[in-house]
């Protein structure tokens, strides 16, 4: 039975720990499999009960941290390497940046068969300056030629990773889409939305607009603001907007808002038009009560927030970032240029004027996008590129 070392970054909230856990729990019986990470930081929601709630008992790195500490990050690779002699996997399958190096570095000196590393998103815009962006470019191209499969989560992305920053050549990339248990964003919506409105006071005929996942530079939250500062001062459209989620600009956020004297509430207390809610690990709960869903990424992989959205059956108002061209139906949601705001908030206008016939057509689209984004799907997908490499091993 070949034996699988799964890596990620940390189980902080968030599409990968999902991605991970159904690959650890649903692989075909043929493979066994160890999950391993480092611990979610401050600011972020711990992700281990997705795992636990699968019966899986991943491993905690402790050293594993999401900022470059040269001490700890060789703690992590010595830990990582014992764990490789113990265990004695046939396969380390790294997901994102930290683990990648790490992961893959132990991996390689360690003799390791079979080394894959899958892009969930990349660095190389937005994160960083020139020298330290060509780095990074630099150390990925290192450890992809060293990777027996490199695997990308959508066709952009593979791309990108090709054409665009030449990590590797386009033959050595697959692609293999996210796939999640999507049926929860199906079962009992009518009582999830009513709990979710009536905790959060939103008005039976508001509409609540959300933007879900961390807050961070890169996420570029400001542009939400700005968007519904707008829609409270053109639109005559009643509505309630909730930020969900926490992070390093929090207070900035907060002080934007002070700034534009824009009131908001933190947590289910107040009337205020904006809702800074945290993290919300029932994110079910929280699309049920949303009518449509915002994203203003300034970079992005693929934002496992609109996967889950459109299974949910929300329209979108995104930016056009990263891989989210391949994974948003076209009759799902509205793009626009990052460089380009007044173009967002142009949309979101009109995705709030034309709500009705366009919510329409998103519930219609959301069976194609739950069949899509199977876990089933992805795991007959990587069961296929293991098998792939085995043959080629042996």
């Amino acid at each position: 039975m070949p034996k699988v070392l799964r890596i990620i970054n940390r189980f902080n909230l968030g599409g990968i720990s999902y991605n991970v856990s159904y690959l650890s729990r649903y692989m075909p019986n043929r493979f066994e499999t160890l999950l391993i990470g480092g611990p979610e930081e401050k600011g972020e929601g711990s992700s281990l009960f997705i795992p636990e709630s699968m019966g899986l008992k991943p491993l905690l790195i402790e050293e594993m941290r999401r900022s470059i500490n040269p001490l700890a990050d060789y703690f992590a690779y010595c830990r990582i390497k014992k764990i490789i002699k113990e265990y004695k996997p046939d396969i380390v399958h790294t997901h994102a940046s930290k683990a990648g190096a790490i992961g893959r570095l132990a991996a390689i000196h360690s003799g390791v068969p079979i080394i894959v590393h899958t892009f969930h998103g990349h660095v190389f815009k937005g994160y960083f300056g020139k020298l330290t962006t060509f780095v990074f470019k630099s150390i990925e191209r290192y450890l992809a030629k060293k990777s027996s499969a490199i695997v990308a989560i959508s066709a952009i992305q593979k791309n990108e990773l090709a054409e665009i920053y030449h990590i590797c050549k386009a033959d050595k990339i697959s692609v293999i889409p996210l796939g999640f248990d999507l049926r929860r964003f199906k079962e009992n919506m009518f009582e999830k939305r009513k709990d979710f409105r009536k905790k959060y006071l939103v008005e039976e005929d508001a509409i609540a607009i959300g933007i879900i996942g961390r807050l961070a530079p890169i996420k570029n939250h400001f542009l939400f603001i700005d968007a519904i500062e707008a829609v409270l001062n053109k639109s005559s459209v009643k509505i309630k907007a909730f930020i969900i989620g926490d992070g390093e600009t929090k207070e900035a956020l907060q002080s934007y808002l002070d700034v534009k004297r824009m009131p908001y509430a933190n947590g289910a207390n107040g009337k205020a038009a904006i809702v800074f809610t945290s993290w919300i690990k029932e994110v079910d709960v929280a699309l049920a009560g949303l009518d449509l869903v915002c994203l203003t990424s300034t970079n992005e992989g693929t934002p496992v927030s609109l996967i889950e959205a459109q299974a949910a059956s929300k329209f979108i108002v995104s930016t056009h970032v990263g891989g989210i061209k391949d994974i948003l139906h076209p009759d799902c949601g509205l793009l626009s240029d990052p460089d380009k705001p007044e173009d967002f908030i142009k949309n979101l206008l009109l995705a709030l004027e034309g709500f009705d016939v366009l919510s329409k057509g998103a519930g219609i689209a959301s069976e194609e996008v739950i069949k899509k984004f199977s876990y089933i799907r992805l795991c007959d997908d990587m069961a296929g590129l293991y098998d792939e490499q085995l043959k080629v091993k042996n």
